[in-house]
């Protein structure tokens, strides 16, 4: 792994789930490592040893496993705020690779510190499985969608996901950037590139939501919504 790394001044801003954490007193118990990433680089392979956990500063990245067929199957997206690497607890290797989307930064938690930042920290354990919680949510909801919802709809309650992520970062809900490729969403929702486009064009015309490449302008949030809930297509 090919990183820029160094300890990092834990004293700047956090996000999403540990916005209240205090990283001053973790890392009395952790040493926190900052690890610079640029686009398409990977932070971890699946099969890697499994030794830490990885909070996102900045930046967005990706998280991808072998399919049977073996293809790359996009499990996931992971913001600011979010942790990588807690599918893996319990296991001795990563069950699945992390690759950045775009220029970011990570902190590296080592996870046997963390166990003993655990102990001493209630709060913490408390952060850590609610995230791991949070993420077995997610994973189901989306095995739901893919199952029951249409293009359309699958590609609505995305990007109603993912304005609402921006929404908990203090960002707006209304106007964002798309970080990920338009490939790797379509991968991740398990359809074609070419529905996906297509389904982006069907939202933009029922005046949804407004597109101009990866910048999104949500235009109706009750409509869409309503949308991703299966209630329209």
């Amino acid at each position: 792994m090919n990183m820029q790394a160094e300890a990092t001044d834990t004293r700047t801003a956090h996000a999403a789930a540990f916005a209240d954490l205090d990283f001053d007193l973790l890392r009395r118990y952790v040493q926190v490592i900052r690890h610079k990433l640029t686009a398409d680089q990977y932070l971890y392979h699946a099969g890697q040893p499994f030794q830490a956990l990885y909070f996102v500063h900045s930046g967005c990245l990706k998280t991808v496993e072998l399919a049977d067929d073996g293809r790359d199957q996009v499990t996931g997206f992971r913001m600011r705020g979010d942790l990588l690497g807690i599918e893996s607890i319990g296991l001795r290797q990563h069950a699945c690779s992390a690759v950045a989307l775009e220029q970011g930064e990570v902190w590296e938690l080592p996870y046997p510190a963390m166990l003993t930042a655990c102990r001493e920290l209630p709060e913490l354990q408390a952060k850590l499985t609610a995230a791991l919680a949070e993420q077995i949510r997610q994973d189901h909801a989306w095995m739901l969608n893919v199952g029951t919802l249409n293009a359309e709809q699958r590609v609505a309650s995305f990007l109603v996901d993912v304005a609402a992520r921006y929404a908990r970062l203090g960002y707006s809900a209304r106007h964002f950037i798309l970080r990920m490729r338009r490939t790797d969403m379509a991968n991740f929702l398990a359809l074609k590139h070419e529905t996906v486009s297509r389904a982006m064009t069907r939202l933009d015309d029922l005046r949804l939501i407004a597109v101009e490449r990866r910048e999104v302008r949500v235009l109706d949030d009750a409509g869409l919504r309503r949308m991703a809930a299966g209630c329209a297509s």
